[in-house]
């Protein structure tokens, strides 16, 4: 196999100097050397409309508040959802003039410059160097990337409305009794996935694969809907070996944000909040204790100096 096409690099931005600590790429490669990989985050769910990217990108700043090193690569050059909300958030960084918690960020082109995975794990390296965590965020299709990606996540999540359109991407459900009758082909290809993780976490010693399907937009679902719904991914967790965690709720206030970039964790540069912000922003924190991610070393030292003696 001949040497993987050059990855293109996006345009660099100019960003405070206060940046340069490596919570974003464009800020220069002057970051802590570390030793250990980051721990990798998949957003993957071959079906759009689910909240997968908005998703992503609250849940990577809101590591970056909690003091993490973070990084995330846009896997779909189209749409580039995640990459242009943080290119937005640099540039209100940027034209405001403060210092927001930031994800290092890149977007990997290889579906249009036909560039390999090896090229996807180089571009990975490079953005991860020195992070705590690296999150992907996937397109909402069949993707060969996307699959790449899912057999080496330490945590995948899996976004899914709450309606039985959604549910059919991972199960088939008996029209009267509304059992679960088989697998779908998504669910199918993530077990084919955490096989191979399997023998990566032998040969490798990585942890196994934790694969968390958030519950997004409940809010509109008729209840006797959601009760259903509720049961067949109870029934079905236990079959294929995946979690099941609330997620975020369809509200307007995350189309607004993303022109600036701003999340719901960014206090002080929201305006005046309504309740309905207040409850978005604990549904965030209790999506953020559902995927009981592991506390970065620093982290660990920080908590461990707080403890009473």
């Amino acid at each position: 196999m001949g040497p993987a096409p050059p990855i293109r690099v996006v345009e660099r931005l100019a960003l405070p100097a206060c940046w340069a600590d490596g919570h974003n790429r464009f800020a220069g490669n002057s970051f802590r050397k570390n030793t250990v990989a980051p721990h990798r985050i998949v957003f993957a769910n071959e079906k759009g409309g689910t909240g997968k990217s908005t998703t992503a990108v609250h849940v990577a700043v809101a590591l970056a508040y909690q003091g993490a090193k973070v990084a995330a690569i846009d896997l779909d050059p189209r749409q580039r959802t995640l990459h242009r909300y943080l290119e937005n958030r640099a540039e209100t960084v940027r034209r405001r003039d403060i210092d927001l918690p930031t994800p290092r960020f890149d977007v990997f082109n290889g579906a249009e410059t036909g560039a390999g995975v090896e090229a996807l794990e180089a571009l990975a390296s490079e953005v991860g160097e020195g992070m705590d965590f690296l999150l992907f965020d996937t397109p909402g299709r069949d993707d060969p990337f996307a699959r790449h990606v899912a057999t080496t996540a330490d945590t995948l999540v899996t976004p899914l409305n709450d309606s039985f359109v959604d549910f059919d991407l991972i199960g088939q459900v008996d029209a009267e009794t509304f059992k679960v009758r088989r697998l779908s082909f998504y669910a199918e290809l993530i077990w084919e996935a955490r096989k191979k993780r399997a023998m990566a976490t032998i040969k490798d010693q990585r942890r196994e694969m934790d694969w968390v399907v958030v519950r997004n937009r409940t809010g509109f679902t008729e209840a006797r809907n959601m009760r259903r719904i509720e049961q067949a991914l109870t029934e079905l967790s236990k079959r294929v070996g995946f979690r099941v965690t609330g997620g975020l709720s369809e509200r307007v206030i995350y189309r607004e944000l993303f022109p600036s970039g701003l999340t719901l964790l960014d206090k002080g540069h929201l305006g005046e909040l309504g309740t309905s912000h207040l409850v978005a922003r604990q549904e965030l924190r209790q999506l953020i204790a559902g995927l009981n991610l592991p506390t970065p070393a620093q982290r660990q030292k920080e908590l461990a100096l707080a403890e009473p003696a």
